[in-house]
C-alpha cells in the first residue's frame, strides 16, 4: 500500500513538474542569442547602456539575479548583460506558469526558462531551482512578482528569500546581484534607450538571520538604487 502510495505521489509530481525538466537546446540557444542580440536588440534600442558600478562576477559562488521589473524586454536584456557571451553561463529564468503556455512556453523550456506556481510552488518546482543554484547557474527571479511599468512601491514577494534560505543550506556561497534596468520611456518604443545598472552584490550569508521583511527592505532598496541610477543614464 506505501509504495502505491508513492508510485501514484511520483506520477503526480512528475505531471505538475513536466515543463521545467528541459535542458537548454545549444542549437536553439545559440539561434535565439544570435537573433535577440544581434539583431532584435541591436536595431530596436538607438542606445544600450550596460553600467557595472565597480561590479564584478563573483567567483566560485552561486548567483541569483534580483533585477526591477518594468518590461517583457528585460530578459533578452539581462541575457545581454550578464548571459552567455559574458559569463560563460546561461540566465535560467523563474517565470509565473502563465508564461509557459502556447508557443511561447515551447521555446521558453527549451532556453532553460521554468515555471513556478507564486501562490503555492510546488515542490518540484523549488527542488530544481535549488538544484540550479546549487550547482552554480546564473538563476533570474523577479522580486516583485510582475511587471510594474511605473516603478511604483510595491511589497516584493517571499519567494526569493524563502528559495534563498532553502538553497543556503546546500551551499555557502550564494550572491543575489540587485538590479536596475530602465527605459527612456515608460512603455520601450523603437528606437528608444535603455540602462541596465548592478547594484551592490548580497552575501546570502549575512542575511540568513534576517526576517522576509528586513531582507525585502534591503533588497528592495538595493534594487530601486541601481535602477535610480539607470532611470538618471535614460534621461528620466
Amino acid at each position: 500500500m506505501q509504495t502505491l502510495k508513492l508510485l501514484i505521489y511520483s506520477k503526480l509530481n512528475l505531471k505538475n513538474s513536466v515543463d521545467i525538466w528541459y535542458k537548454i537546446n545549444p542549437v536553439l540557444g545559440f539561434i535565439a542569442m544570435f537573433v535577440t542580440q544581434d539583431i532584435v536588440l541591436k536595431f530596436f534600442f538607438r542606445k544600450k547602456k550596460i553600467l557595472n558600478n565597480g561590479f564584478s562576477i563573483p567567483i566560485n559562488s552561486s548567483i541569483i539575479l534580483a533585477p526591477t521589473h518594468r518590461s517583457r524586454w528585460d530578459g533578452l536584456i539581462l541575457t545581454m548583460a550578464i548571459g552567455r557571451r559574458v559569463t560563460n553561463k546561461d540566465c535560467r529564468f523563474m517565470v509565473t506558469k502563465s508564461e509557459m503556455n502556447g508557443i511561447q512556453g515551447w521555446f521558453l523550456k527549451r532556453l532553460g526558462c521554468f515555471s513556478i506556481n507564486q501562490l503555492s510552488p510546488s515542490l518540484s518546482a523549488l527542488r530544481y531551482a535549488i538544484d540550479l543554484i546549487e550547482k552554480g547557474e546564473q538563476l533570474v527571479v523577479f522580486p516583485e512578482g510582475k511587471i510594474n511599468k511605473n516603478g511604483k512601491k510595491l511589497v516584493l514577494k517571499e519567494g526569493l528569500y524563502r528559495l534563498a534560505r532553502l538553497a543556503a543550506k546546500k551551499t555557502e556561497s550564494i550572491t543575489i546581484i540587485p538590479i536596475g534596468i530602465a527605459y527612456s520611456k515608460v512603455s520601450p518604443k523603437f528606437r528608444s534607450e535603455f540602462c541596465l545598472s548592478f547594484g551592490q552584490p548580497i552575501s546570502m550569508q549575512d542575511y540568513v538571520n534576517f526576517t522576509i521583511e528586513e531582507f525585502n527592505e534591503s533588497l528592495n532598496e538595493k534594487m530601486l538604487k541601481a535602477e535610480k541610477i539607470a532611470l538618471k543614464n535614460v534621461g528620466r
